[in-house]
């Protein structure tokens, strides 16, 4: 018999089952129950729109599409206007790790902005979510690199120092529920030019070069900052593409630092592993999707993983090894909050974008960026009644201080107009390009007629130098990279005219690079570094030159004499790269930066795990000096020269002494154990070598036994 109450009692038994959550909506649930579960729900198609940088959404499960690819290289970027600050390489110049963490905190209250405005409008577009492909921690190994303006220059020690600063400003407390962001450590591993040759490069570097200059930063910012991604390179490591490199990947990376974290690649290198002309390591792009995912690549920036069904159905690889890297990346969308919802950071106001206090902060990070490299008879700082004049091609350059991978800030002050909201009245001639002549010299110099002191703005830009693709084709540029360091001819050639005409020459060098500026030395009287210094980088330039801060940044690369000095560019063995390697003499070397007065760093001691130093400001003013701390092994042939192990930045009042402690820990004497193959703490003789830059000349030593 029908019995109709029965049928409405099933069917309300169905409708509220079916109403209840499945158990991956369950927020009690760990996020590995949770991805568990949704896997277990997913056709192939829809796990494989997940494992692209644009994941496609799945309505039925109320899965938004998301776009893993965003950047925040130096400010939230390529979003329309935020905060721009330096690059890193100036950033790396402060030697300030505790300002770039400030930095990166503001870039993340910033990032949340952004995506809840976006969110709230339906838009989960590139450039709008949550996981940032930043730092990059390659070590700037040839100073003709296009890219090296993006990393914290040619040291490992400090590399990892800084990188770290920026992973922990950008993610946030490591023990909230849910991440603020993620960052992203790039690109790994051993990459570093030339440009042209990234997609098909094969690095092999020396078992002790690996582990002793291009891992240290990766390794710290994995097993010690806890970064969430990291990107892959382009080139090949050993013959293997370093996205499929089982010594890179299982080996170390996920092997002996134990990395849990999300593995992406750089944009179309997985095509790498197949385009000719490239790679060739297979042949179809069935296979590179394939082997990537193999490795634990999870998410692919590109196109190859839309053929992972069809590399499934050709038994070229298992559902199951794609479930086990689908699963990292839906634990970490959960982390984010972002498949839940939910933003802890929603109370933040949009006026912190380009506001006030970040402004403020970008023209503290600017200022800290600025190296004095010479300041012959003290010209410096200028006195405001001294008549000057302002000629040069980066002069009111507004992009060119933005530097790559940026923000576009809604104001920007060039040295121009930060001159002339300082004097009034500038005389301002152009006088040539970064390339090419303005004009004829003589009608520059008539135009400076009366004026005996001229402020220089030199250099090169981000159009000349950056990544393949993006500068170069000009005289002494190639595919993002330079053939040589020294400045452009026109401007040398308007310099020594200047010269010859009896100006005192004040040259600000604008660059993202080590210069060789032997002739400058010469002809001009100060010689200021302002890299590529963001969006108040003027104002902060004035404020060095009329002596408002007293400039304390150090070079966090060495400055060659010329291009000659310079070793194979396709070389990755260090031998005669870098501080660490290099034997001959340096313009200038890593760690040096001169100051409106002068400090005197005593003979270390070492006590109770610190090494401890008393600092002198000798001179009458107030200034602040980065003490760094070196350590080098007697005997050791084929080891760094010295290399730096700690550094820290003290203010000392004029005429007055402090103490300054370094701890000293295993760490400190981290050295290459060719048994282990590896780098671990080696019992034995080491020299301490204390000072205000990495040159014998500047330092104190003390002999050490560990």
């Amino acid at each position: 018999m029908f019995k109709p109450h029965l049928l409405i009692a099933v069917l309300c038994i169905s409708a509220a089952a079916s109403a209840q959550p499945y158990p991956f909506q369950d927020k009690s649930l760990s996020p590995e129950e949770r991805a568990d579960d949704l896997i277990s729900r997913l056709t192939l198609e829809e796990k494989t729109g997940l494992t692209l940088n644009a994941s496609q959404a799945i309505p039925r499960f109320g899965i938004k599409q998301y776009d893993w690819w965003n950047e925040a290289l130096h400010g939230v970027g390529r979003n329309g206007s935020a905060t721009t600050f330096p690059m890193p390489i100036a950033m790396a110049a402060s030697f300030d790790d505790a300002l770039v963490y400030d930095v990166f905190t503001a870039v993340s209250d910033e990032a949340r902005v952004k995506h809840r405005i976006a969110d709230a409008e339906g838009s989960h577009e590139r450039y709008q979510n949550l996981t940032f492909w930043t730092p990059n921690i390659n070590i700037f190994r040839d100073p003709r690199w296009g890219r090296g303006m993006e990393t914290y220059g040619e040291d490992p020690y400090l590399m990892g120092q800084m990188g770290m600063a920026v992973v922990r400003g950008l993610q946030g407390p490591y023990d909230s529920p849910v991440r603020k962001l993620f960052a992203c450590a790039k690109h790994y591993a051993v990459h570093s030019g030339p440009e042209p040759d990234r997609h098909r490069f094969d690095a092999r570097p020396s078992r002790r070069d690996l582990y002793e200059t291009y891992l240290p930063a990766f390794k710290d910012l994995v097993t010690k900052a806890d970064v969430e991604q990291v990107m892959t390179a382009y080139n090949a490591f050993e013959g293997q593409p370093c996205g499929a490199s089982d010594y890179l990947i299982d080996t170390v990376l996920r092997g002996k630092w134990g990395y849990k974290g999300v593995i992406v690649s750089d944009c179309w290198a997985v095509a790498d592993f197949y385009i000719k002309g490239r790679h060739e390591y297979v042949e179809t792009q069935e296979e590179a999707a394939a082997l990537a995912v193999k490795y634990g690549v999870d998410v692919e920036c590109g196109h190859a993983y839309h053929t992972i069904p069809e590399a499934v159905r050709k038994g070229l690889l298992t559902e199951e090894e794609l479930d086990r890297n689908l699963k990292r990346i839906i634990v970490a969308r959960i982390r984010l909050g972002e498949i839940d919802g939910v933003d802890p950071w929603a109370n933040l106001p949009e006026e912190i974008v380009e506001g006030p206090e970040h402004k403020a902060l970008a023209l503290k990070m600017a200022r800290e960026t600025m190296v004095l490299l010479q300041n012959r008879g003290g010209i410096l700082p200028l006195r405001a009644d001294v008549p000057v004049a302002l000629v040069g091609p980066n002069a009111d350059d507004t992009t060119m201080q933005w530097g790559n991978y940026s923000p576009v800030p809604k104001e920007t002050v060039t040295l121009l107009s930060a001159l002339k909201a300082r004097l009034g009245d500038v005389r301002y001639v152009k006088g040539c390009g970064h390339l090419e002549s303005a004009g004829e010299f003589n009608k520059v110099l008539a135009a400076l007629d009366g004026v005996e002191t001229v402020i220089f703005a030199s250099g090169i830009t981000p159009f000349l130098e950056g990544e393949q693709g993006d500068a170069g084709g000009f005289p002494g540029f190639e595919g993002g990279d330079r053939t040589k360091i020294e400045l452009p001819q026109v401007q040398k050639d308007l310099i020594a005219a200047l010269h010859k005409a009896g100006k005192k020459i004040i040259l600000v060098n604008f660059s993202g690079s080590a210069m060789a500026l032997t002739d400058e030395t010469a002809c001009c009287e100060a010689i200021l570094q302002a890299w590529y210094p963001g969006q108040e980088g003027g104002t902060a330039i004035a404020d060095v030159l009329f002596g408002d801060y007293n400039p304390c940044g150090k070079l966090p690369l060495t400055f060659y004499k010329s291009t000659e000095q310079l070793p194979d560019f396709s070389d990755y063995n260090m031998a005669g790269h870098t501080y660490r390697f290099f034997t001959g003499e340096p313009l200038w070397q890593f760690g040096y930066g001169l100051s409106y007065t002068s400090f005197k760093v005593g003979r270390p001691r070492v006590r109770d795990g610190k090494v401890v130093v008393k600092v002198r400001n000798k001179g009458k003013r107030d200034g602040t000096e980065v003490v760094q701390l070196y350590v080098s092994k007697p005997g050791d042939v084929g080891g760094p020269v010295r290399t730096l192990r700690g550094f820290k930045r003290v203010s000392v009042p004029a005429g007055k002494s402090v103490k300054v402690e370094i701890p000293i820990d295993d760490e400190t004497f981290l050295w290459w154990d060719e048994a282990a193959q590896d780098m671990v703490p080696v019992h034995g003789k080491y020299v301490l070598e204390v000072g205000n830059s990495s040159a014998a000349k500047d330092l104190r030593t003390r002999k050490y036994r560990f």
